[in-house]
């Protein structure tokens, strides 16, 4: 034998023994898919729900909290402001009604309908005047607003409009 056929087999000896694991379990995966595809696609359909889980619970990084409504110990003569707790738009106004739960003040057509100090900002400071339950468990307050060009003038909202 010579050299060079020596030097030949010790080539393929190597290539042959230079199998890595990760060829091992590709050769064992093809072969369980020819054997018993069953368990294979089995296999595959368990990662990627495995996956899909694993990525619905990372994906909680952008939360919209729901707000919650605190409840705000009403005090007669206290400052308060308001606050729109139906809606998440910071440019959203809080209505004022002339009568405490009168369904027919958001009429626009009704009489002072076009009122500036009827729809107020949130954030505008208001005093609590007075305190009237209505319809079970809802309460309305009278309020007067505290600053701006409609300083002095009452109106009545939720309970829920007024915040610390």
């Amino acid at each position: 034998m010579s050299n060079e056929e020596n030097s030949n087999e010790a080539v393929d000896s190597a290539a042959e023994t230079e199998t890595t694991p990760v060829v091992n379990i590709v050769s064992k995966l093809l072969d369980l898919k020819q054997s018993n595809p069953k368990v294979f696609f089995g296999g595959i359909g368990a990662v990627v729900l495995i996956v899909i889980v694993i990525i619905m619970m990372m994906s909680g990084g952008s939360k919209k909290h729901i707000l919650v409504n605190e409840k705000v110990n009403l005090s007669i003569g206290q400052s308060y402001s308001l606050r729109g707790v139906n809606t998440y738009d910071p440019v959203a106004t809080i209505r004022l009604v002339a009568v405490p739960g009168s369904i027919a003040a958001y009429d626009e057509s009704a009489e002072g309908g076009d009122d500036k100090c009827r729809r107020m900002k949130q954030g505008t400071r208001v005093k609590l005047l007075q305190v009237q339950q209505a319809f079970g468990s809802a309460k309305f307050v009278e309020v007067e607003i505290l600053a701006g060009q409609c300083a002095g003038r009452k109106g009545w909202a939720s309970s829920n409009n007024l915040a610390n």
